[in-house]
């Protein structure tokens, strides 16, 4: 991490003063860590001995998820990238779309069997912007429908873009009037978008690819790989430190002119 993007992140992720008494490790050396355990997938007890210990890591990123500082980080370099491209500051459209982690020891509590892909384990339901930049996440068990969470994502999407979201586009998993009439009552037109009738072989759909390139960007960070957490909130803050990661990287030219 660059000078400038630590000065950037870190009024984020101060959630105490810097020369705290009680701060023993130097804070951008804990969200190093973080970022470490977060690309390379290793376990919180297999810390490398030059970056700070396991439990100090663990306990300031539960302080940091708890505080919604990644959630923060992600909308404001979202606005940028996309005010630096031409772009509104808010989409005014989404693409919704879930994908199921494999479950672990750790996470087989509050896991599901997801009958469709023969797999139990959690669903990560993600709503991302037209350039693929996420606006609001979260985690149910495997066997939880995609169109029962239309209502959730809906509600996310409008509170973090203060309701300018007009149009949503899904999978044929988000079909039926209870998931329409969901959306509806947040001032959202879901767009169902098929398959062709005469599909053969791979076929980009329109705007649902979008979603799946966010899934494949996600897909670099190991520890994303499978359902290694035991909480759930844990499960969905790393995604936001993966996306922190991804758009900081991008971001980091307007960064480092001021912009």
């Amino acid at each position: 991490m660059s000078d400038e993007e630590w000065a950037f992140v870190a009024p984020y992720l101060t959630l105490l003063p810097l020369d705290a008494n009680q701060r023993q490790y130097d804070l951008r050396e804990v969200f190093n860590a973080l970022r470490y355990l977060v690309r390379g997938g290793i376990p919180w007890r297999m810390m490398p001995n030059d970056l700070p210990p396991w439990y100090t890591v663990y306990q300031q990123t539960q302080r940091w998820l708890a505080a919604g500082s990644f959630e923060a980080i992600v909308h404001d370099l979202r606005v940028m990238l996309r005010l630096a491209v031409g772009r509104n500051a808010e989409p005014s459209a989404t693409i919704f779309d879930s994908k199921t982690l494999q479950s672990t020891p750790e996470s087989g509590a509050r896991a599901g069997w997801d009958g469709a892909k023969r797999r139990k384990g959690s669903k990560v339901h993600m709503a991302v912007d037209t350039l693929g930049h996420l606006l609001a996440m979260h985690s149910t068990p495997a066997n939880e429908q995609d169109r029962a969470q239309v209502e959730e994502l809906a509600s996310a999407v409008q509170q973090v873009t203060d309701d300018n979201i007009e149009i949503a586009f899904v999978d044929q998993g988000y079909t039926g009037d209870d998931a329409a009439e969901a959306a509806q009552e947040q001032g959202i037109t879901l767009h169902v978008v098929k398959l062709p009738e005469t599909k053969r072989g791979f076929v980009l759909l329109p705007r649902r690819w979008v979603v799946e390139r966010s899934f494949g960007w996600l897909a670099r960070f190991r520890r994303l790989a499978r359902d290694y957490e035991r909480l759930a909130t844990t499960l969905v803050g790393l995604h936001y430190v993966a996306f922190v990661c991804l758009l900081l990287h991008r971001a980091e030219p307007l960064i480092a002119n001021g912009s």
